[in-house]
């Protein structure tokens, strides 16, 4: 009953933030209008986590082997393949989701319970994916980025997914014995930390906004597990200017040289690459070889002198290649 009453809370909050997104002024940080409130949420859950989750976890990474530690993160990764294979298939990838049951049915009876890996040994991917996922797959917006109490980075999508469907997907859930399963969720949390304890380490030291690095970081890695480590790039409003121009691109075509022109006794040729070597040849038609004298301002491009030049064994390499030509003759730059 507590459980089904936190999550009721949990929603109820996500959609009082969803209001206030909606109502939150412009010019904050992109993706971000709840900045606000996620940096005091963020404060409150680093506080829990300094004062009672990270303590627990570093105890449980001290007292426990490391080779029992591995076994309890294997079993409860082994019970969470089928909600995995669940929402690969709604997704529409029915092979990775065979997959994931095929995980789950090895690594249950071979693996003892799921304590070993032996699906993984045996070439069976381990796969993440969730009903947040699964929307965002389907075309849902992400919503805003939201932190919930406890929980940690999330956004509206996702966090309404684990609140409402996730969490119906998880084996743990039908553990009839409700201390058991207290004890079971407490463990998987503990274990869970202790996992990270390195990383978040790292990122603390690392950054210099804690909050905005895990913000960041959040952002990116579920963007890159919606499309399978292979995202749409996406535009940078700070580098967009207002006609819809990329900066980048604008500052790029002003300090490109401009064409550099030669000239020789039949007219102009316009050599699009001054530093790099002409593919194909620029040709001259009706004109037997002659020197080539550049202008200037094409010597100046680049810093590079080019000199056109006809290899020795020209007509050899065409009669070989079929392409003998009347009256035709090719030339290339190269830089000297």
């Amino acid at each position: 009953m507590s459980i089904m009453l936190w999550r009721f809370l949990g929603l109820s909050l996500l959609v009082a933030l969803l209001g206030l997104g909606g109502c939150a002024t412009v010019g904050g940080t992109p993706g971000d209008p709840l900045e606000g409130y996620n940096r005091a949420m963020f404060g409150f859950n680093d506080g829990v986590d300094k004062a009672i989750i990270k303590p627990l976890a570093s105890g449980y990474k001290t007292i426990m082997p490391e080779v029992a530690r591995i076994g309890v993160t294997n079993f409860f990764a082994n019970l969470g393949d089928l909600w995995i294979g669940i929402n690969n298939i709604l997704q529409g990838k029915v092979g990775a989701g065979v997959s994931d049951f095929g995980r789950f049915a090895i690594n249950t009876t071979v693996g003892i319970l799921g304590l070993f890996d032996v699906a993984s040994n045996a070439g069976l991917e381990k796969h993440n994916e969730d009903f947040g996922q699964t929307l965002g797959r389907w075309g849902v917006g992400s919503g805003a980025y939201v932190v919930l109490p406890i929980l940690g980075p999330s956004n509206v999508r996702d966090g309404i997914s684990l609140l409402a469907l996730d969490w119906r997907g998880d084996p743990l859930w039908y553990v009839g014995n409700i201390p058991t399963r207290n004890e079971l969720v407490g463990v998987r949390a503990v274990d869970n930390r202790a996992n990270l304890l390195d990383l978040s380490r790292l990122a603390e030291e690392a950054a210099l906004d804690h909050y905005a690095y895990e913000r960041d970081a959040f952002l990116q890695r579920r963007r890159s597990l919606i499309y399978d480590g292979d995202p749409l790039p996406e535009p940078d409003p700070a580098k967009t200017s207002e006609s819809g121009a990329s900066k980048d691109t604008s500052a790029r075509a002003e300090t490109e040289f401009p064409p550099a022109r030669i000239t020789t006794q039949w007219g102009e040729r316009v050599v699009t690459a001054a530093d790099e070597e002409l593919t194909p040849a620029q040709e001259f038609f009706r004109a037997a070889a002659q020197p080539v004298a550049a202008r200037p301002e094409a010597a100046a491009v680049g810093g590079a002198t080019y000199e056109p030049r006809i290899p020795l064994n020209y007509e050899a390499l065409l009669a070989v290649s079929g392409e003998v030509r009347d009256g035709l003759v090719r030339t290339s730059l190269r830089p000297r």
